[in-house]
C-alpha cells in the first residue's frame, strides 16, 4: 500500500476512537435498561413502579448515542483529521452533517421518485428533524468528516479581501464546509441509490459464504491489528448493510451493531447473522489470551520467571475483563510473525466460525471483554444471547490456544517474553518501565554522551528529535505521530521507554504504550509545547 494512503487510513482509524469510547456508557445503559425492562423478565421489575420508570429512562438515554452515531462520527473524524484548530473543525462538520442532510431530502422532494427508491429497503429513513433523506449512516459522517478536515487544513489560514477579512482565517471554514456539504448532499442523492444497492448486494454474497465468510471476518480483522487499520477494517460491517439489514419493532434497522442493540432493547432473541461479527472475540480474549500467556510462562527460561510471571499476569487480567489485548499481542507479533499470522490470526477466524454455528449472539461496544460478557450476554439470558456454548467454546480453546502455542515456542525456540537471552529483556510495557525511564543514567566515563534522563525527552529523541515530530495523537493502546522522515525514528530506544512495540511506515509512527498512552500522549504533548515556548 503507498506510505501517504496508509498513513491517512490510519489517521481516519484512530479519529473512529473518540466516537467508539461514547458507545461503552450507552451499551451499558441500554443493555442493563432493557433487560430490567424487558416484558419477558418483568417478574425482575413491576412495570409502572418508579425503578421501572427511572431504569426506562436511563434506556432511552443510552439508546439516543446510537441513534446519533454518524453525527458523532462526522465530528470525531473532522477533529482527528484537523491539524490545527481542532475544535473549529469540529463545529464545522457538525454544521455539515445538518446541511448536507438538508440537502438529500431537498434533493429527494424535488427531483427524484420517492416510491421507487422505497423499495430498496433501508434507503430512506427519517433522521433527527429530517423526513425522506437517505440513510448514509455512519459511513456519510465519515465522508462528510473527512471532507471538512481537508478543507479545514487547506484553508483555516485564508486571507480574504478587506472588505471581507471578517470571514478570514478559522471563520471561513464553516461557510465553506457548509457549501461542500449542499454539494456532497446533492451527489448523495443521486449517486447513494447505487450505492446502496451495491452495498445490499456483497452483504448478500457474504451472508451466502456461511461459515467461511465468518472464519475470513476472523482472520482479517486479527491480522489488521498490527497495522492500526482495523478499526476501518470492521467499522462498514458494524454501520452498514455489509453488516445485514433487519426489521425491528417495525423500523428498518441497517448494519449490525445497530440491529443488534436495536433487538436488545425490543426484548428480541439476538439474531447470531448480526453477533457473528462480535461473538468469536470473547473465545479469543477471555480464554485465548490468557492460555497464550499461560503457555509463555511454562516455557520462559527459570532465571526469567519471576519477572515474566507478574506482566503476564497482569496482562492476561486485562485481556479477560476489558478486551484490551495489544500487550500480549505485539508480545508474540515481535517474537515470531509465524507465530502471529499462522497460530493465532487462524484460530481466531476458527473461533469465529465455532461460535456461529452454536447460534451464538452475544454482541458488544468497545471489546469482548468479560465486562461485556456480562452485559450483553449473561444478563439479557442465555435464551436470547446463548452465551453458555460461547463461554463452553472457549474454555475449549483455552486448551488449544495453550497446546498450540507451547509447541510453537519450543520447537522453535521463540524470543517471547520471559525466554530472552538476558532477564533484564523480559518486559511488556508495564508502570516500572515508564518510572524506570525516567531515572537518570549515569555516564560511563568523562567522554561519554550526555544520557537522556526523562521520559519525554527519551521519546522525543526516539521519534527523531522536536524538528521531526509533525503531530501526536494517540488511540486506546498507541501513541500515534506524524514524523518528518520515518528513517530517524529510533525503535530500539523507542522500546527502552516501556514501548511493547514500534510500528513506523513512510512519515507514520505507532509505539504501543498500553492502557495509559493517553497520559504519555498529554505528559508529551504538554513537555513539547513548553520547549517550543523555551
Amino acid at each position: 500500500m503507498d506510505n501517504n494512503a496508509f498513513n491517512f487510513l490510519q489517521k481516519i482509524g484512530k479519529s473512529f476512537v473518540l466516537p467508539i469510547a461514547a458507545l461503552p456508557l450507552a451499551g451499558l445503559l441500554l443493555g442493563v435498561g432493557s433487560t430490567l425492562t424487558n416484558p419477558a423478565r418483568s417478574t425482575l421489575l413491576d412495570e409502572g413502579s418508579f425503578m421501572f420508570k427511572l431504569v426506562g429512562i436511563l434506556t432511552d438515554s443510552g439508546n439516543i448515542l446510537f441513534g446519533i452515531l454518524p453525527l458523532l462520527f462526522a465530528v470525531g473524524v473532522a477533529l482527528g483529521l484537523a491539524k490545527n484548530s481542532k475544535e473549529v473543525a469540529a463545529l464545522s462538520a457538525l454544521i455539515a452533517y445538518f446541511v448536507m442532510n438538508a440537502a438529500i431530502a431537498s434533493t429527494v422532494k424535488n427531483f427524484l421518485n420517492l416510491a421507487e427508491l422505497q423499495k430498496t429497503q433501508g434507503l430512506v429513513s427519517n433522521f433527527l428533524s429530517f423526513q425522506n433523506t437517505m440513510n448514509t449512516s455512519v459511513l456519510g459522517g465519515v465522508i462528510i468528516g473527512i471532507i471538512v478536515a481537508l478543507l479545514h487544513n487547506r484553508y483555516y489560514k485564508i486571507k480574504l479581501p478587506d472588505m471581507l477579512a471578517f470571514f478570514s482565517g478559522v471563520r471561513f471554514i464553516p461557510i465553506v464546509s457548509s457549501v461542500a456539504a449542499i454539494v456532497v448532499g446533492i451527489v448523495f442523492a443521486f449517486i447513494w441509490p447505487l450505492v446502496a444497492e451495491g452495498i445490499a448486494s456483497l452483504g448478500a454474497s457474504i451472508a451466502r459464504m456461511g461459515e467461511f465468510g465468518v472464519f475470513l471476518y476472523g482472520v482479517i480483522l486479527r491480522a489488521l491489528i498490527p497495522t492500526g487499520l482495523h478499526h476501518v477494517f470492521y467499522m462498514p460491517f458494524w454501520q452498514t448493510a455489509l453488516g445485514g439489514t433487519a426489521t425491528v419493532g417495525g423500523e428498518v434497522i441497517v448494519g449490525a451493531q445497530n440491529i443488534l442493540f436495536a433487538q436488545l432493547g425490543h426484548g428480541d432473541v439476538i439474531s447470531p447473522e448480526v453477533a457473528k461479527f462480535y461473538s468469536g472475540n470473547y473465545v479469543i480474549m477471555m480464554f485465548g489470551f490468557p492460555a497464550a500467556a499461560l503457555a509463555m510462562y511454562h516455557t520462559a527460561l527459570k532465571e526469567n520467571k519471576a519477572k515474566a510471571k507478574g506482566l503476564l499476569f497482569s496482562a492476561s487480567i486485562t485481556s479477560f475483563l476489558t478486551g484490551i489485548t495489544e500487550p500480549l499481542e505485539f508480545s508474540f507479533l515481535f517474537a515470531s510473525p509465524l507465530l502471529y499470522f499462522g497460530i493465532h490470526c487462524v484460530l481466531s477466524g476458527i473461533a469465529f466460525a465455532v461460535v456461529y454455528m452454536l447460534d451464538a449472539g452475544v454482541g458488544y461496544t468497545f471489546s469482548g471483554g468479560f465486562f461485556d460478557f456480562l452485559i450483553y450476554g449473561v444478563f439479557p439470558g442465555n435464551d436470547r444471547t446463548h452465551w453458555i456454548p460461547v463461554a463452553l467454546t472457549g474454555v475449549v480453546f483455552f486448551f488449544i490456544y495453550y497446546a498450540a502455542f507451547r509447541l510453537a515456542i519450543t520447537r522453535l525456540n521463540l524470543k517471547t517474553p520471559g525466554r530472552e537471552d538476558s532477564a533484564e529483556d523480559v518486559r511488556l510495557h508495564t508502570k516500572a518501565d515508564y518510572e524506570s525511564a525516567k531515572t537518570p543514567v549515569p555516564a560511563s566515563g568523562s567522554n561519554a554522551e550526555p544520557k537522556i534522563s526523562s521520559l519525554n525527552e527519551r521519546i522525543i529523541s526516539g521519534l527523531g528529535g522536536l524538528d521531526n515530530i509533525e503531530e501526536v495523537d494517540n488511540c486506546a493502546t498507541r501513541l500515534r505521530v506524524t514524523v518528518v522522515s520515518g528513517e530517524k525514528v529510533d525503535k530500539a530506544l523507542l522500546k527502552e521507554t516501556g514501548a511493547a512495540g514500534v510500528i513506523v511506515k513512510g512519515n507514520s509512527a505507532q509505539v504501543i504504550y498500553g492502557l495509559n498512552v493517553g497520559h504519555i500522549k498529554t505528559e508529551l504533548t504538554e513537555y513539547m509545547s513548553s520547549m517550543q515556548k523555551g
